[in-house]
């Protein structure tokens, strides 16, 4: 007998285009031999999901940003007892929020780059900054995605317009050092027992000082190498750091987090919880090297929703 899946996409987040995309092609791949799919955009037709709810064995939330990836859908997904894919309401707030997950991955003792916090109201001192973490800097909003409000500094000058870029996304904000190595990704599968998939190696254009919004989403502009060239001990310590990272964050099901390699260092930067879900995605891809084809991930996504479902 067929699942009948609810399709979340759209929404009225700043990744709203891509989470469009993503759920097309999630929609195409899906096995319709296994699921009945219906498809709601959470920017008009949550009133139809809180209706149907009743005749929904299980959701695939392909949204990015807040209000889909921060816990908001999440909860309202558990008050209409229909099961999900990934992180929960909790692992969902806090992955979202760097700040929150920072602090996380230092007690669980997860390197991560040196940084500071300011908001809104705050005197930041450009001067200052500079002498506690040096320069280049990253300047970044503390919740958010896809590089959305994100900056590279090199001059102590430009700081004034980074932060005012990053505090028009957030009223709170991270100003780390700059980490220059080799970028690594690494998904995660797994609700307790936890699958660490290859690592992907990302290579941006020399047109993109950093794996930006363009970088991300424009064809050819980014070398995405799997699995990562770097050594079989430095491939297993991200792994290791990846799947702390998911147990430190409360996530389940899946995730994927961002590091940054100098020399033999490894520094974590953030782990998302919807990672994108297109064919060419950076986790479908790693899945795809592990012999996990896209229509059987997402058929393992939801499995594993369901099994989380079942033992909240």
């Amino acid at each position: 007998m067929k699942k009948t899946i609810a399709l979340l996409c759209g929404g009225i987040s700043s990744e709203r285009e891509v989470s469009l995309k993503s759920g097309e092609q999630v929609l195409q791949s899906l096995d319709k031999s296994k699921y009945e799919v219906r498809r709601y955009d959470t920017q008009t037709d949550l009133p139809r999901l809180v209706a149907e709810a009743k005749q929904i064995d299980a959701a695939l939330i392909i949204l990015h940003g807040p209000y889909g990836e921060d816990g908001t859908v999440q909860g309202l997904l558990e008050l209409l007892d229909i099961p999900y894919q990934g992180a929960g309401v909790l692992g969902s707030a806090l992955a979202m929020n760097k700040l929150a997950a920072k602090q996380l991955y230092e007690r669980a003792g997860i390197p991560v780059p040196p940084y500071v916090v300011a908001r809104r109201n705050d005197a930041v001192s450009a001067a200052q900054l500079v002498q506690r973490l040096g320069l280049p800097l990253v300047v970044k909003p503390a919740v958010g995605g896809s590089s959305i409000g994100m900056s590279i500094v090199r001059a102590a000058d430009q700081i004034p317009q980074a932060l005012t870029k990053a505090f028009d996304q957030d009223g709170t904000i991270l100003v780390e050092s700059y980490i220059k190595g080799i970028e690594i990704t690494a998904g995660v599968l797994g609700n307790d027992n936890l699958e660490a998939l290859p690592l992907i190696e990302i290579v941006p254009d020399a047109k993109h000082e950093f794996f930006d919004y363009v970088a991300k989403y424009t064809a050819g502009a980014t070398q995405e190498i799997c699995p990562a060239r770097i050594s079989p001990a430095l491939t297993e310590k991200a792994q290791s750091y990846a799947r702390m990272a998911h147990q430190a964050l409360f996530c389940k099901g899946y995730s994927r987090t961002d590091m940054m390699l100098r020399g033999d260092d490894i520094f974590v930067l953030e782990t998302n919880t919807i990672p994108g879900m297109t064919r060419t995605s950076l986790l479908p891809q790693a899945a795809q090297v592990a012999g996990i084809s896209f229509s059987q991930l997402l058929d393992r996504l939801i499995e594993l929703g369901i099994q989380a479902h079942h033992n909240r």
